[in-house]
């Protein structure tokens, strides 16, 4: 393989507006908002990454500020000049800095994609690669819809995106808004493959509660419980007898096999974004193989930088359930990326073609959405 050697990296704090409202437990999402990370080696290559995070401290305790600053200041400088000649071990070199997973995907993201474009390979081969495997080709998707006003609203946009083509519906649940919520869908929908999401809005307290999901035939239910509590959620899982599939809870590779020892965990949807990065996602995804672990690729809305790089990772063989990546349209129009990524008739997205990510970044788009976030100057980055 062909090193590549940093001479540079810019970063790009953005805002992106939603085709569509999205409300979770956490609250509406007033916008996407990302730290695009832009990197150039000494020899011309361009390759982008995206750390996906939000403008508040919801999901994780990263922001747009926070991962910017931690960035700029520290990651940035450890990287400029470096020749990399394996971007598997690029988080060998950002090992001294403590947490901070988000900005750490993102910049990492860059230097494969960076990779990648010089070795003139895609990126869903790279990765391949690592796991001695081969690309699918394609992801297998469903789609995420937020908490709605009414069971109705809910139902009418189910509908749609089942029309459109999507084979797997995840639902947001919070507390007031689950069990008498789920029972009316699944009447309705008697078929339909649904699961949910409850971004940690329970405690195990709860567990009489939940597990009136049982008799649901849900696919799974997503982080019921806190996002550092592991060991409750193997108590819950001898209480309910819904699949729990965890999110928040895994971090690293060693989560994992402590999850597995403690029976915590029937599925894993693995983000990127929250295990800081690919190189430790390859080596979440051979032990989920190894244990046979029924495996799916989540999203955090990413734009088209790191859809495409989700999309890849998605293809392994070992992703066995449908991830959240949805097409393009979903989500923004325009995107900052083009071509877009469109739905298949099998509910699945298409791995691009050229190297990398496969992707070209529109630089005019990404301007324009860093104009956006400066002009609303929410929480400035400096």
């Amino acid at each position: 393989m062909r090193p590549i050697t940093i001479k540079e990296i810019a970063l790009h704090p953005i805002a992106m507006p939603f085709v569509e409202p999205l409300k979770t437990s956490f609250g509406m999402e007033p916008f996407k908002g990302a730290v695009l990370v832009e990197i150039t080696t000494e020899d011309g290559v361009k390759g982008w990454g995206e750390a996906a995070v939000a403008p508040a401290p919801g999901y994780s305790g990263e922001t747009i500020a926070t991962a910017y600053h931690i960035l700029k200041h520290f990651m940035v400088p450890l990287l400029t000049g470096k020749t990399i000649e394996d971007p598997y071990h690029t988080r060998d070199i950002l090992k001294v800095i403590r947490d901070h997973h988000h900005a750490r995907a993102g910049i990492e993201g860059a230097i494969w994609d960076t990779f990648a474009r010089a070795n003139d390979m895609r990126l869903a081969d790279l990765f391949a690669s690592y796991v001695d495997a081969e690309s699918t080709n394609r992801a297998v998707v469903g789609v995420s819809i937020g908490i709605q006003p009414t069971v109705e609203d809910t139902l009418a946009i189910i509908r749609k995106r089942m029309g459109q083509g999507y084979k797997r519906i995840k639902l947001k649940i919070k507390p007031g808004w689950d069990v008498d919520f789920a029972k009316a869908i699944r009447a309705a929908l008697p078929d339909a493959t649904i699961m949910l999401d409850a971004n940690s809005a329970y405690t195990l307290a709860d567990s009489d509660h939940l597990a009136q999901f049982d008799d649901l035939n849900l696919l799974m239910i997503e982080q019921p419980l806190q996002p550092f509590d592991i060991y409750e959620h193997g108590m819950l899982n001898h209480l309910i007898d819904t699949p729990i599939c965890l999110d928040e809870s895994i971090k690293t590779a060693l989560d994992l096999r402590i999850a597995l020892q403690v029976n915590a965990i029937d599925i894993l949807n693995l983000k990127p974004a929250r295990v800081g990065g690919y190189s430790e996602s390859i080596d979440i995804y051979k032990i989920c193989v190894e244990h046979e672990l029924p495996l799916w690729i989540g999203g955090m809305l990413e734009t088209g930088i790191g859809r495409a790089a989700n999309v890849a990772f998605a293809s392994l063989p070992g992703v066995t359930l449908p991830c959240d990546i949805s097409a393009t349209d979903r989500y923004f129009d325009p995107d900052i990326t083009e071509p877009p990524f469109v739905l298949q008739p099998d509910s699945t997205l298409a791995v691009p073609d050229g190297p990398g990510i496969g992707v070209e970044v529109i630089p005019e788009r990404v301007q324009e959405a860093a104009v956006r976030w400066q002009e609303r100057n929410l929480y400035p980055v400096g």
